[in-house]
């Protein structure tokens, strides 16, 4: 090859590769892009969304028309993913990801959970599509110059997904199972462990104790972890189960146990709190 021809060759390797340098690069957008994440109760959820802004435009009835579909935010779909099913204002939504639309109306909003999460622009939405509609009173609040999806307002097994911009503020209750699911996950969980996890047999036999749901089964996860690793953590968990159940005496034994072993560790663990107990066991021994 001569070389004016190599020379050539070389000069458009490098326009490629310039070119391919530049496609990599993406300018500020306009509309950046955001995600949140939120563990409510044992499940977790993901928003993914762009931020629009103001910028002294007028929003609601103008830049969004009423009672129209909204791709709620700007650019690609906003979407939202739940690791297990949940309950939004009551109705059931099956685990999964999915499209946030919004139809925006003065008195009261439609949040639409679609299946299609490639939406684009307006026209690309379709209502057959729809898995779950759920109705919503506006609130007219402080003003939010960039649009912004947040989860707010928790208890126990709830969450409001909340949406604001400008001086609108919708939001939407989802509530999780915190009875059945966690015992669920709590067995996988357990199920999956390493054969050398000690941890997690404990951590569940922690959980079973702590919230009453099945002390029987605490009681062998417990002799799970120790059976794996015998430590102070462990034999200090089933000293306080078997006082639970009200076994002082076997209480007393393994939770003195679990005091030499805690003296012998070179990590000193606190043993003051377990101590105490042991001695106040001692005195309900028959």
């Amino acid at each position: 090859m001569s070389l004016k021809k190599t020379t050539a060759l070389l000069a458009f390797a490098a326009l490629v590769s310039s070119a391919a340098a530049l496609a990599q690069f993406q300018p500020p957008a306009p509309s950046p892009k955001a995600s949140l994440s939120q563990t409510v109760g044992v499940t977790d959820m993901t928003v993914s969304y762009s931020r629009p802004s103001v910028k002294g435009r007028l929003i609601w009835g103008e830049l969004v028309p009423w009672d129209k579909p909204w791709r709620t935010g700007a650019n690609q779909a906003t979407t939202i993913t739940v690791a297990d099913d949940v309950m939004v204002e009551g109705k059931k939504l099956a685990a999964g990801t999915y499209s946030i639309v919004t139809i925006p109306a003065r008195e009261e909003w439609t949040v639409i959970f679609n299946t299609d999460t490639a939406l684009w622009w307006q026209t690309d939405y379709s209502e057959a599509k729809d898995v779950l509609r759920v109705k919503t009173k506006p609130q007219i609040g402080q003003f939010q110059e960039t649009f912004q999806i947040s989860f707010e307002n928790f208890t126990a097994d709830s969450a409001q997904l909340v949406f604001a911009w400008e001086r609108y503020r919708v939001a939407v209750t989802i509530a999780v199972d915190v009875k059945d699911l966690p015992v669920k996950k709590a067995r996988e969980a357990v199920a999956k462990a390493k054969a050398d996890d000690w941890q997690t047999p404990l951590a569940v036999a922690r959980y079973f104790a702590d919230s009453k749901i099945n002390m029987d089964e605490a009681l062998k996860l417990a002799d799970k972890s120790i059976s794996i690793q015998k430590n102070y953590s462990n034999l200090g968990r089933k000293a306080r189960i078997l006082a639970q159940t009200e076994k002082w005496a076997e209480a007393v034994k393994t939770g003195e146990e679990a005091v030499k072993l805690a003296k012998a560790s070179p990590e000193k663990p606190n043993i003051e709190a377990l101590e105490k107990a042991i001695t106040e066991w001692k005195g309900k021994v028959k």
